[in-house]
């Protein structure tokens, strides 16, 4: 079963960032501005090239919470929780991610936007429902109403998330947010604007 810690942790930080760029060095280098500003939890995408060394690199580091993102099949989830990560996210319904989340006690985030998508979703074995497109699937008062039907389950809106809504997220019943390109914004860490970068996390950092 899933340590209950786990998903505590995941409360607590309020904003997973989730890393996706086009290349290892780079999501490494937004990892680091972003831990040196305080945050500590990553879902690292598998559109990243060699995603799982990376995440093995991160995870050797006992301070940081690193989980996977974008995980297309069992196998590849294997590896990833192998490298260390301690959750598994895909945005569509696999129920062939919870067996390897449970042997590993990690936890799994499967996405939905329709009710029928998360009733699916929790029968598939997931902890956290992870709602994407958030924002075009109709933002914070989406959110409120599939909370009203579904009271108990945690849900993570992502997708259209950035440092002026997370409240209004989290108000509508979100147990909290991911947030990727307004939060690890790529040409900003190409660009070395690390101080817009930093600024980003200073503002979505718990109170």
């Amino acid at each position: 079963m899933i340590d209950p810690s786990l998903l505590a942790r995941l409360r607590a930080a309020r904003v997973v960032p989730v890393v996706r760029t086009h290349s290892a060095a780079l999501a490494a280098t937004g990892v680091g501005w972003l831990r040196d500003a305080g945050i500590r939890i990553f879902e690292i995408t598998m559109t990243i090239p060699d995603a799982p060394s990376l995440i093995r690199d991160l995870a050797s580091d006992p301070d940081l919470f690193v989980g996977a993102g974008t995980v297309p099949d069992a196998a590849t989830a294997e590896r990833c929780l192998n490298a260390g990560a301690k959750f598994i996210v895909a945005p569509w319904v696999d129920a062939t991610l919870a067996a390897p989340c449970r042997a590993h006690g990690a936890a799994l985030m499967l996405g939905a936007i329709t009710p029928t998508e998360v009733r699916a979703a929790l029968a598939a074995g997931t902890d956290v429902v992870k709602i994407f497109p958030a924002n075009s699937a109709g933002g914070p008062g989406h959110i409120k109403a599939l909370c009203s039907v579904f009271p108990g389950v945690a849900f993570c809106p992502t997708g259209g998330v950035d440092p002026s809504n997370v409240e209004t997220y989290l108000k509508a019943g979100a147990a909290f947010v991911g947030m990727g390109g307004n939060l690890v914004d790529e040409k900003r860490i190409a660009a070395g604007d690390r101080a817009a970068i930093e600024a980003a996390a200073k503002a979505i950092l718990p109170p």
